[in-house]
């Protein structure tokens, strides 16, 4: 799985635009190597960083720190081998910044609690790779990673990086408009949900998406209308495929339990590559939920909430980058 520093290079500049839009952002140097903490175990001298991000998580006054491995493969070098060998190694990397007052000073900030999680981040730059990616993940048994207590390790394919970065450019297009659909940055935040015995510590501080919400079906936008503050905008990204009444009615009835139907929220719903027959999958999903609600005797308020909620396929976007402009020829 070689990979020269030009092709590198691409998903170092993808994964910086992408995730800056989820509101993560990077602390410590970049593509530098760090001592082994455990050189018996780990049977090596150092261990690489590519980059590290952070952000507030908002159910614990704490910060996640995420240690990344970005790759940028073309189709026929992402292997089932080659990608066992890069999860156990970022397992070794997490393993050890958790134990590095290197790493720490590096890469943390001073006096706040954190935990430190990876994630391996494999962009397939020439757009070919079709296969099934999870396969590459099924013999991997999570045990055998020996990460510390707390500790997680994610991993984004192709196909999720392909998904997120059209959320980015959804986004920036929808703000970039003449009239924008979407405020700018500072009027937006990713939702999280109100858990049960909970306490949501940081609702305002931690604005950023999680990596359990970027691994999850449903990416949820909010954003407040600068001009008439008690206005809101709603945007849930379904990366499902859309070709079923019964998952739509789920869907809405999760926008329901989550309080994102009211009289002061609109709300949009967006997919990227659906069924064809999604649109109006989605219509009969809202007419069957509205007549439940009918049935039920519930208010009739929530039958106007959920017949207001907008259905929008995406259109496609790919992020290119060319080795010429990188460097290649020099």
């Amino acid at each position: 799985m070689a990979e020269n520093e030009h092709t590198a290079h691409q998903a170092e500049l993808l994964a910086s635009e992408l995730f800056s839009e989820f509101f993560w952002s990077k602390l410590g140097p970049t593509n530098h190597d760090w001592p082994c903490e455990d050189k018996e175990r780990h049977q090596v001298a150092t261990h690489p960083c590519d980059v590290v991000y952070y952000y507030d998580e908002p159910y614990a006054a704490r910060q996640t720190y995420v240690h990344c491995d970005l790759k940028s493969y073309a189709k026929g070098t992402i292997t089932a081998a080659a990608v066992k060998a890069a999860v156990e190694s970022l397992a070794k990397q997490v393993a050890c910044a958790e134990r590095s007052e290197e790493w720490r000073k590096l890469h943390t900030h001073d006096n706040v609690t954190f935990s430190v999680s990876g994630l391996l981040f494999v962009y397939n730059h020439d757009g070919e790779y079709e296969a099934d990616f999870q396969k590459n993940l099924m013999h991997i048994a999570p045990e055998s990673l020996q990460l510390p207590r707390g500790s997680k390790l994610f991993v984004l394919g192709p196909k999720e990086i392909f998904w997120l970065d059209n959320i980015r450019a959804d986004i920036q297009q929808m703000r970039g408009k003449s009239n924008p659909e979407v405020p700018a940055p500072e009027f937006c935040f990713f939702f999280h949900p109100q858990l049960m015995r909970r306490a949501n510590l940081q609702v305002k501080k931690a604005k950023a998406a999680t990596l359990e919400t970027l691994t999850s079906p449903i990416i949820i936008l909010e954003h407040r209308d600068p001009r008439r503050s008690h206005q809101r905008g709603v945007i849930v990204f379904y990366s499902r495929p859309g070709d079923t009444v019964d998952e739509f009615m789920y869907l809405i009835d999760t926008m329901r339990k989550y309080e994102l139907l009211d009289e002061n929220t609109s709300v949009k719903v967006k997919t990227l590559g659906a069924s064809p027959i999604s649109s109006p999958t989605f219509q009969k999903a809202q007419l069957q939920y509205i007549e439940g609600l009918t049935g039920a005797g519930v208010d009739t308020d929530l039958g106007e909430y959920v017949k207001a909620i907008r259905y929008e396929p995406m259109r496609e976007t790919r992020s290119v980058y060319s080795n010429i402009d990188l460097g290649t020829w020099s």
